[in-house]
């Protein structure tokens, strides 16, 4: 995970923290080390105890995470917290849900409505929906249908490569062009009249019933943290889709 954005905010005050000295800065800089890694750790160690909660289907509750999880950093909870679902949502496609405020309770589910995880099959047990959700959303950027080289060149930042074992995903190309489209999430088809063969990506019926391109553009700007005015294409297509919904 990226490093906090919050841990950068003090190099503004560099300036004055040289005037006080060599040493003093030092040991400040070694103590905002020190704490950045340390809160980083309780990212990754409460995402993996929310995943296991996911794996359970078992809530949980602020208490809880606080008690077993972030323990003496607790006045860092939202920031820890924040970032851990943002993580669970984007690497591995679950939402944390909170369903009581008064207790500050929490479930996790299936990001956008989809019912299929990864995780049964294959012998896989780490969610895979954070992967298809992207491929969705890279299908709907090229205009409903892409072409099978433009995905590939996409989830390179994710280190999603195919032909080569991925730690959550698995084999990408196996998963992609064999176990979405048997699971009916995206059609895989050769384009017509290409020679030598080329193949392209759509959405599968699944993946029609189960969410809408509204929610997937929804999720691609928050991955993205873009306005939605800076995809105008997407937003009128998205907001057609709604108009024929309804």
């Amino acid at each position: 995970m990226a490093t906090p954005e919050w841990s950068q905010s003090e190099d503004e005050g560099s300036s004055s923290q040289d005037e006080e000295g060599p040493s003093s800065s030092e040991d400040s800089e070694d103590a905002e080390s020190s704490l950045q890694d340390a809160l980083n750790l309780k990212i990754t160690d409460l995402v993996v105890f929310l995943l296991l909660k996911y794996r359970i289907k078992e809530p949980t509750t602020k208490a809880e995470m606080l008690s077993r999880v972030i323990k003496e950093y607790g006045d860092h909870f939202p920031m820890i917290f924040s970032l851990a679902s943002e993580c669970l949502q984007l690497v591995f496609g679950v939402d944390v849900n909170k369903v009581d405020a008064t207790n500050h309770t929490y479930v996790l589910s299936t990001t956008l409505g989809l019912t299929y995880n990864g995780m049964v099959s294959d012998g896989h047990n780490m969610p895979r929906t954070g992967l298809l959700v992207m491929l969705l959303g890279l299908i709907l950027l090229e205009g409903d249908c892409a072409l099978e080289e433009d995905i590939w060149e996409a989830p390179g930042d994710m280190e999603v490569y195919a032909g080569r074992e991925h730690s959550i995903y698995g084999e990408p190309r196996e998963l992609i062009t064999k176990v979405w489209v048997r699971e009916q999430y995206v059609v895989y088809r050769q384009v017509a009249n290409s020679d030598p063969a080329r193949y392209e990506f759509l959405w599968g019926p699944r993946a029609h019933a189960e969410t809408s391109k509204l929610k997937v553009m929804e999720y691609l700007l928050r991955v993205y943290r873009q306005d939605p005015n800076s995809l105008p294409s997407l937003s009128e297509e998205a907001d057609g889709d709604e108009e024929v919904g309804a």
